[in-house]
C-alpha cells in the first residue's frame, strides 16, 4: 500500500496515561492509583447525568438521534441561540476535524501559537495544510503577531483560550482587538473547553449571528465531569454549522452521551461544586509549589503548569509513587509538568511526593 505522503513525519498524539495501564505495568494497586493528567473533573461526572444514562441504557439496542435533537433544543435555550447555530461532536476533537475538513487541503495554512493544543497541528498536517506557530508571550498568545502571521493562504486560526497546557487567558481586550481586524478569509476558532472555570467569562455568543467566519467550541468533558463520554459542541453562525453537517458523521453522538450531556446541561448544583473545588485545590497547588520553590505559569483552567527541572524524571517518579501527571517535553516544555487540580487530598498526596521528589 502506498500511504498519504503527509503521515510518515505525523506525530501520535499522546494523552495522559490510563489508571488501569500505569497500576498494570508497575504493578500497583489500582485504588492507590490517582489521576492528575488529563484535566478531568475530580468530583467525577453530574449525578443527574449518571442516572440518565441508566435509563437510557435500557435501549441501548437502538440507534441514537442522529441529530440529537433534544439536546440542542435545550442547549440552543440555554445559551439563548437558534438551534441552527449548534453542531456534536465526539468531543472537541471532532469538532476541529469537521472545521479541517471543511476548510483545509494542500497550499492552505493555519496559524497558532507556540504551547498550543497539540491537535491543531496534527489535524491540519494530516490534511496536507501547512501550521504557521507564532511564539508565545508569557506563555500565552500573542494575539496581535498572530494577526500579522495570516497570510491569503490561512484558512483557519485556533485560539484557546484558557490555554491548554499551559492554563494562560488573553485579555478581552486583545480577543476583540483580533476580531475587529480579522480578515473574512480565515475562520477563528476560540476553543473554550475550560470557559466555566472562569469568574469573568469573555461571551463571544452574541457575535456569532452577524460572523459566520468566528466558531466557539466547548465540552462535556470538563465541568460536566463527562470525559469518558466525548461530547463536544461548536456555536455558529448557521450557514457555517450547515457547511460543517456535510462533514459530520451519522450517529456521532451516542445515545447514552446524549442522554447523559441533557442532565448535566440541568446540573447547576454539579458546576457550582466543580468550580468551588477547583478554585480551591488551585489556591492550594499554588501555594504548595511555592513552598516548594517551584515555579509555575498563572493558570485559569483546571490544571497548572510546573517548572520541576527534569519534567520526564519527576513525571517518573511521581507514577512510581501512584500519582500520574503529564510531562510537557511533547510540548517544547521538557522542564515542566502538567497537573490536574484534584481532590484536597489528591493534591496534599502530589505536593508530599514532590517534596520527597526534590
Amino acid at each position: 500500500m502506498q500511504l498519504n505522503p503527509q503521515l510518515s513525519n505525523l506525530p501520535v498524539y499522546q494523552p495522559g496515561r490510563p489508571l488501569e495501564e500505569v497500576a498494570r505495568e508497575l504493578g500497583l494497586s489500582l485504588d492507590g492509583i490517582i489521576k492528575l493528567a488529563s484535566n478531568e473533573n475530580p468530583l467525577g461526572p453530574s449525578p443527574k447525568a449518571v442516572e440518565a444514562m441508566k435509563t437510557a441504557a435500557e435501549q441501548a439496542h437502538l440507534y441514537p438521534d442522529g441529530n440529537a435533537f433534544y439536546l440542542r433544543q435545550e442547549m440552543a435555550a440555554k445559551l439563548g441561540i437558534d438551534p441552527g447555530q449548534l453542531i456534536f461532536g465526539n468531543g472537541s476533537n471532532e469538532i476541529i476535524e469537521f472545521v479541517a475538513h471543511a476548510l483545509l487541503g494542500p497550499d492552505t495554512n493555519i496559524v497558532v501559537s507556540e504551547y498550543c493544543f497539540a491537535i491543531y497541528p496534527i489535524v491540519a498536517h494530516l490534511t496536507g495544510a501547512d501550521c504557521i506557530t507564532v511564539p508565545a508571550k508569557d506563555f500565552g498568545h500573542d494575539l496581535a503577531t498572530m494577526r500579522c502571521a495570516i497570510t491569503p493562504e490561512t484558512r483557519i486560526v485556533f485560539v484557546a483560550n484558557p490555554n491548554n497546557p499551559t492554563g494562560t487567558l488573553a485579555s478581552a481586550e486583545t480577543v476583540h482587538a483580533l476580531l475587529e481586524d480579522f480578515p473574512d478569509h480565515a475562520l477563528l476558532v476560540m476553543d473554550e473547553a475550560y470557559f466555566e472555570f472562569l469568574d469573568e467569562p469573555i461571551d463571544l455568543v452574541p457575535l456569532l449571528a452577524e460572523r459566520p467566519n468566528l466558531l466557539l467550541m466547548r465540552t462535556f468533558s470538563k465541568i460536566h465531569g463527562l470525559a469518558g463520554l466525548r461530547v463536544g459542541y461548536g456555536i455558529g453562525h448557521p450557514d457555517f454549522v450547515a457547511a460543517l453537517e456535510k462533514v459530520r458523521q451519522p450517529f456521532n453522538l451516542n445515545a447514552l452521551a446524549q442522554a447523559a450531556a441533557r442532565a448535566a446541561l440541568a446540573d447547576d448544583e454539579h458546576v457550582r461544586s466543580t468550580r468551588q473545588a477547583n478554585d480551591e485545590g488551585l489556591k492550594q497547588l499554588e501555594s504548595g509549589l511555592s513552598e516548594l520553590g517551584i515555579e509555575t505559569v498563572p493558570s485559569f483552567a483546571n490544571f497548572i503548569l510546573a517548572k520541576v527541572g527534569d519534567g520526564q524524571s519527576i513525571f517518573a517518579g511521581l507514577q512510581a509513587r501512584g500519582i500520574i501527571t503529564r510531562p510537557m517535553a511533547g510540548y517544547q516544555l521538557p522542564e515542566w509538568i502538567r497537573i490536574s487540580i484534584g481532590t484536597t487530598a489528591e493534591n496534599e498526596r502530589c505536593l508530599a511526593a514532590l517534596t520527597e521528589l526534590r
